[in-house]
Formats: C-alpha cells, sequence, structure tokens
C-alpha cells in the first residue's frame, strides 16, 4: 500500500506538472490574442477609420467595460500592433497564428476552455506539446515581454528566431536578454574554429559544433591592466565567483566539475583551469583562460591534458574529453595549422569582457571634454 509520504509526492509532482501546462497553453493564448488585437487595429487605422490617436480611447473604454482589466493601456496597444506587424508576413509564424480564428480545431489553437470542454485529451496534450516545429515551440513559450525586447533591437526574422530559441532554450531573464540584444549576440554565434570533425564521428562532431560558440559575453567580467599570468588567474576567479552567468553563457548542458582541476601525472601536478562535463555531448570539457591573442603552442598544452582526463577521469561510457582555448583574440588561420596532427577534439573561441562603465556610472561622471576643461 502506497505510503503517505510517496502520495504526496506524487500528488506534488501532478500539481506542479499541471501548473507548468496551465502557464504554458496560457502564454500561447496571450500571444495570439496579442497578435489579433493588433491586427485588428492595423487594418482599422490603415482603412483610414481611426487615427493613432483612437489607442488612448480604446484603452479608456475597454476599462469602462471591464473594470479591473490589466495589460490594455495605450501603450501596450501599440506593442500589440508593432508586434503583429513583425510578424504578419512570416511564413512560419504570421500564417500559424492567423490560421487560428479559421480554425479552432487546430492543436496550436485550442483554447484552455477548449481543452476543458474535451475532457477525453489529457492535459498534458497542450498547445506547446502539439507543435512539433521547434521554432515555433520557442516561439510560444516566450513571454510577449521578450518577444517585444527582441523586436525593438532586431531587423530581420533569422535574428529574431535567433534570440527567441536562445531565450527559450536557456531561461534568459528580460535583463539577461537585453544585454545579449546590446552585445548583439547573434553576430557571435559563429562556428567555432576546431578539429572535430577530424577527431570525431559524424554524429558526435556534428552535435560538438552546435554546442559551443565562436566568442563568449563575459560581461561581468572586468580586467585591469596586468601582467598575463596574474590577468588569467582573475579571469579565473571573476567566472568562478559568476559561475552560474557563466553557465548561462555556456549553454543549458553544461555542468560545472571545478577549477584549477588537479592532475597528478608522474608524481608531477597539472591543473586544468575550469572543467565541464556536457549532457549531451556525453564528455567532459576543459577550458584553458588566455588572457591575450591564442599562440600554436596552446595546443600542445591542452592535447596533453585531453590525453590525461581521457586516461585518468573519463568514466568508460563517456565520449572522449573536449578541450576549448578561450583567449582575447585568435586568427582563424593559425588556429587550422595548429590543430593538424593532432588526434584531441579542440577549439579555439574567443571572450569578450565589459569594457564599458555601468550606465549609472557614465551618468555620474563627467565626460571627456569636460573632464579635460577641469584638468586644464
Amino acid at each position: 500500500m502506497e505510503t503517505a509520504i510517496s502520495l504526496i509526492k506524487r500528488l506534488k509532482q501532478r500539481i506542479l506538472a499541471s501548473r507548468y501546462v496551465v502557464a504554458k497553453i496560457a502564454n500561447a493564448e496571450s500571444l495570439m490574442l496579442y497578435y489579433h488585437i493588433g491586427e485588428d487595429i492595423e487594418n482599422e487605422i490603415a482603412s483610414g477609420s481611426w487615427g493613432d490617436k483612437i489607442l488612448d480611447e480604446i484603452s479608456v473604454r475597454l476599462q469602462q467595460e471591464m473594470p479591473g482589466l490589466r495589460g490594455f493601456s495605450a501603450g501596450n496597444l501599440k506593442k500589440m500592433r508593432i508586434f503583429y506587424n513583425a510578424w504578419k508576413d512570416s511564413n512560419l509564424i504570421g500564417s500559424t497564428l492567423s490560421n487560428q480564428i479559421e480554425n479552432k480545431q487546430n492543436v496550436i489553437g485550442s483554447s484552455v476552455t477548449a481543452q476543458l470542454e474535451k475532457p477525453q485529451i489529457p492535459i498534458s496534450s497542450s498547445v506547446t506539446n502539439q507543435i512539433q516545429n521547434t521554432d515555433l515551440k520557442a516561439f510560444f513559450s516566450v513571454s510577449f515581454t521578450h518577444h517585444f525586447e527582441i523586436l525593438l533591437k532586431t531587423k530581420t526574422e533569422s535574428d529574431r528566431l535567433y534570440y527567441i530559441e536562445q531565450t527559450a532554450q536557456n531561461f534568459w531573464s528580460v535583463r539577461h536578454l537585453r544585454t545579449e540584444l546590446n552585445n548583439q549576440s547573434h553576430l557571435q554565434a559563429l562556428k567555432m574554429p576546431n578539429n572535430f570533425e577530424a577527431t570525431m564521428p559524424a554524429f558526435l562532431s556534428n552535435k560538438a559544433i552546435r554546442a559551443f560558440k565562436d566568442q563568449y559575453l563575459l560581461d561581468f567580467v572586468r580586467l585591469e591592466d596586468a601582467d598575463e599570468d596574474t590577468d588569467e588567474r582573475v579571469l579565473e576567479q571573476e567566472i568562478v565567483l559568476n559561475i552560474k552567468k557563466f553557465l548561462m553563457s555556456l549553454g543549458n548542458e553544461f555542468s560545472f566539475l571545478g577549477n584549477q582541476y588537479r592532475l597528478m601525472i608522474s608524481e608531477e601536478e597539472y591543473f586544468v583551469d575550469l572543467l565541464f562535463f556536457h549532457r549531451g555531448l556525453q564528455a567532459l570539457v576543459a577550458f584553458d583562460l588566455k588572457k591575450g591573442k591564442f599562440k600554436p603552442e596552446y595546443v600542445g598544452k591542452m592535447n596533453y591534458y585531453l590525453s590525461a582526463l581521457d586516461d585518468m577521469v573519463r568514466l568508460p561510457h563517456e565520449n572522449p574529453s573536449i578541450g576549448i582555448i578561450l583567449c582575447k583574440e585568435k586568427n582563424d588561420k593559425k588556429v587550422e595549422y595548429s590543430f593538424r596532427d593532432f588526434s584531441k577534439p579542440m577549439g579555439v573561441a574567443t571572450y569578450k569582457t565589459s569594457d564599458t562603465l555601468p550606465i549609472e556610472l557614465q551618468k555620474a561622471l563627467p565626460d571627456a571634454e569636460t573632464l579635460k576643461k577641469l584638468l586644464d
């Protein structure tokens, strides 16, 4: 007979799972509602029936009709119109959203009410669970606030979808999303120079290529001028102190195993700067941090570390360890030549730290011209 404790645990899991499903359905329904409100407003304004200022009156009238209604201010109605115009011509998104009014039986557009009216359909078969397209799943799982931030800072659909997918996969907050948008992360999501295809099976090398970026944004790190050795340790400590933020920049399948990971080889100590495990790749990932430009000799050192990790740390069921040399600058051609004749999977990425003062400090300090006058 089931104990009270196990029953409570099972009920807790059901409740939490149900809440998550309801939240996903509600978010998808909200996005479709805002899209169609934006469509109605745009059509009326485009036909000349209304002017832009009508939004203030609509907001007031809605509040009168539905006292306590929130989220439908004139400013938000304007955002809904922008949201509609941004996606109306999209073959992927616009056509999907537009079809919902005409096709209420379409499971993507089936509302919470419709689900309740059809008890034979299990709760788990929610709106977002039925969407097979990855881009659509991500689109419907991201909040309207996130969507609008993306629309403000991007120009093309491909750029929008990049940030939508990254937000959905990595659970970015609005604040983190703004940082990624300001740093134009989509331009940095290029193929990192690597030797994965030459050193790994095809199915694994393709995964590995997608798992790493060409450049990582470390906006939480601030480095002052110092000698190279000192600065690399400072960089490492900054990353460790902000490991949650670093993991977010890496992706959602990395687990942190430690820094200055000790390897004892023939009674001599060696230390890996940062060691991770990637669940999708089922492999250890070693990071070697470098302050300045990439140098070919870094590859030999990393190859040595990977050999030791494979022999001493890797478990029998795991794939060969991967090494990432993270430096400030690199030349891809030099990296390509450096990888030749090495058998261990490696890549070279760069990092970008925060090189500007926070906005609040910028406002507090005088600009360069004013400062010069004060000094004169």
